[in-house]
């Protein structure tokens, strides 16, 4: 379980392919702190810890084939910047909203607006894809593990509006036109959702 509140980024220095699956090598400032086994979300999405070098402050995490089609995991290269963020603690505070590291899918930026002291950021994603999921007008969405309120919203389609701040600790000043995220909807929602499709089934 995460909070959407960024810890810093990570950068990609090596990716290896075994079969299905890949390995992801990070360099991070905290690695001294990361344990095997450990979750951690990348991105948004939660992998875990398979290898720590403490010393050189890097880690491994694996990644199957099920995460590289769902997520943006297939865009990496050395070099990407990642958004990255530990489990939350149960005695501290929760200063986002409830994000299980779980991507729904990804979606696409299709503008940016600088708006003079912030940005805006508008994202298009395949509404019809598995689970039919949609956002609200100032309800939650995670991009890229970051926990953001929606703007605008319409059918396959929202924005976000982002401080300097944030702008500045996340990956958020990488992304232009064209840039591919990946993104959970509001956990809440997704169940009203589903009871409500299930409501309107019955005769």
């Amino acid at each position: 379980m995460f909070t959407g509140i960024i810890e810093t980024t990570a950068r990609v220095v090596d990716i290896q392919k075994e079969g299905t699956n890949y390995h992801f090598t990070l360099e991070v400032p905290f690695a001294d702190e990361l344990s095997i086994d450990q979750s951690m979300a990348h991105d948004g999405c939660c992998l875990t810890i398979v290898k720590v070098d403490k010393e050189r402050r890097r880690y491994v995490v694996t990644a199957m084939d099920e995460t590289m089609l769902r997520t943006n995991l297939s865009t990496w290269a050395v070099g990407t910047e990642v958004n990255v963020e530990r489990s939350m603690r149960l005695d501290g505070r929760f200063d986002g909203h409830i994000v299980q590291g779980h991507v729904d899918q990804t979606a696409r930026c299709v503008k940016v607006v600088d708006e003079d002291g912030s940005w805006r950021f508008y994202f298009e994603y395949d509404p019809a894809a598995e689970g039919s999921n949609i956002t609200v007008p100032k309800g939650s969405i995670s991009i890229n593990g970051v926990s953001l309120t929606v703007v605008d919203s319409a059918k396959g389609s929202f924005s976000v509006a982002i401080i300097p701040y944030t702008y500045k600790v996340t990956n958020f000043h990488n992304f232009a036109v064209g840039t591919v995220v990946n993104i959970e909807f509001d956990v809440f929602g997704k169940y009203v959702q589903r009871l409500l499709e299930e409501y309107m089934k019955r005769p």
